[in-house]
């Protein structure tokens, strides 16, 4: 799974601003006064190939009193609780603080990798103004500023470096060895994930329970079906982020997270009682993002009539509509009916997911596809596409190259979105389509002609 960094110290010493320049996003509000950060903050960064999860954290007080600070440091003694690796994020023109010894004290208890940075540095010498650090006992001080970008990547890659030897993606090419079928079942609270999973068992595996929030954690449970060996995951409900009370539901939040990346197929889970909610569009995107291949499957379809049904049916068309190419399912999880397409529809996406695409035959198909439509002219030039081959699998993803492919359209890349789904049978998977337009040499010459 990917590696997480919680990235901690006491307020206003520029911790969300690193959060966004590690995230490239503007996720986290950045203000020049002490405690606006108050809540926990996940988003994803991505460092020479690596990808990882960065947690920002409210001014952190260890030996807060009662009230928000309190509060606050609950949120952050669970984040670095449930990271790999910890920032201890200190001011370099504010100078230590007693707050930071005891930040560092503790930090140093738990025993977790730990590094200190010292941010706002940017034209500071370094020596004299960063030495009073090392009285904090956690080695090296890095300086950086993460208001410029100076130093983020040389702290990343030390933070990275902290971290144990398996990256994730030895660990994923582990287990496709052996060939295991990863299986999250994922959705909102109470729409009947484990309850759907105990069905699968034939037992009373996991807690089912009518209240929203039983299942904490990604729960996962090996299962043979057909001669094939699936792992199936049980993923705490998805709330939307007004709703996430608790802070150890919270803690569930980033591992249901990481189960859908790990996944190889997701089962999304809708309530036919509920309808399709803005939760359930928001978990479908993030499925969507990962590009894990999806499956949909209504529950509870007993509890609804006809006109309910038809009603939901829209719901799924319309707001949904970016997932048009997973198959649907309606089921009784308790009644155990229409679980057998299910799994049929699990396996096809599987394989389409992973399925390989020679260049012979994808080029052939892209001429093909040109004769019969081809891409529209942009200005004095028309996209001319060459050839393609396949840049990699779950999601599949196929590389088209030629000349001046940045203008094509997207009508036109849906286009052949539809004609390559359709000869290869990807059903039930995303598929990326990539253009690179190749370079033309003599560009520069045309152009100093000129």
């Amino acid at each position: 799974m990917k590696p997480i960094i919680a990235l901690v110290g006491r307020p206003n010493v520029g911790k969300s601003t690193l959060y966004n320049r590690l995230t490239g996003t503007r996720d986290a509000i950045v203000a020049d006064f002490s405690g606006l950060t108050r809540d926990r903050h996940y988003g994803t960064g991505k460092a020479g190939g690596r990808e990882f999860i960065v947690i920002d954290t409210g001014g952190f007080e260890p030996d807060a009193g009662d009230g928000i600070f309190k509060e606050m440091a609950k949120q952050t003694q669970q984040a670095v609780a449930e990271s790999d690796a910890v920032i201890f994020v200190v001011d370099a023109r504010a100078g230590v603080s007693a707050q930071d010894h005891d930040i560092a004290n503790y930090l140093r208890r738990l025993g977790k990798p730990c590094l200190l940075v010292a941010n706002k540095s940017e034209g500071m010498t370094q020596g004299m103004q960063l030495s009073e650090f090392y009285e904090l006992g956690l080695g090296e001080v890095l300086p950086v500023s993460s208001a410029h970008g100076q130093g983020v990547r040389t702290m990343l890659d030390a933070a990275l470096d902290m971290l144990p030897g398996a990256s994730e993606d030895d660990l994923d090419e582990d287990a496709e060895e052996d060939g295991t079928i990863r299986l999250a079942v994922a959705g909102r609270p109470n729409v009947g994930k484990s309850t759907l999973i105990n069905a699968w068992l034939g037992e009373e595996r996991l807690v089912a329970f009518d209240l929203p929030g039983t299942t904490r954690d990604a729960i996962s449970v090996p299962f043979e079906r057909d001669g094939k060996q699936f792992e199936l995951i049980d993923t705490a409900g998805l709330r939307r982020k007004g709703k996430v009370f608790e802070a150890i539901e919270k803690f569930s939040v980033v591992k249901t997270l990481q189960a859908i990346e790990k996944a190889h197929v997701v089962l999304l889970l809708l309530d036919a009682t509920q309808g399709v909610t803005d939760q359930d569009a928001h978990i479908a995107g993030f499925v969507l993002e990962s590009g894990r291949a999806v499956v949909l499957a209504v529950n509870k379809w007993d509890a609804v009539d006809s006109y309910q049904r038809e009603q939901l049916l829209r719901q799924i068309e319309n707001r949904l509509a970016f997932l048009k190419f997973a198959p649907i399912h309606h089921i009784s999880a308790r009644k155990r009916q229409g679980l057998g397409p299910v799994w049929k529809s699990i396996a096809q996406a599987h394989a389409a997911a992973m399925r390989k695409m020679s260049t012979p035959a994808l080029t052939r198909l892209l001429q093909e596809s040109v004769a019969f439509q081809a891409p529209p002219r942009s200005g004095m030039y028309r996209p001319k596409m060459r050839y393609a081959h396949q840049g990699g699998m779950n999601p599949p993803i196929i590389v088209i190259h030629g000349n001046s492919l940045e203008k094509i359209p997207e009508v036109y890349r849906r286009f052949l979105e539809g004609r390559f789904r359709k000869a290869f049978n990807l059903v039930g998977t995303p598929l990326r389509i990539e253009f690179k337009t190749s370079h033309n040499p003599y560009a520069e010459q045309d152009s100093a002609k000129r």
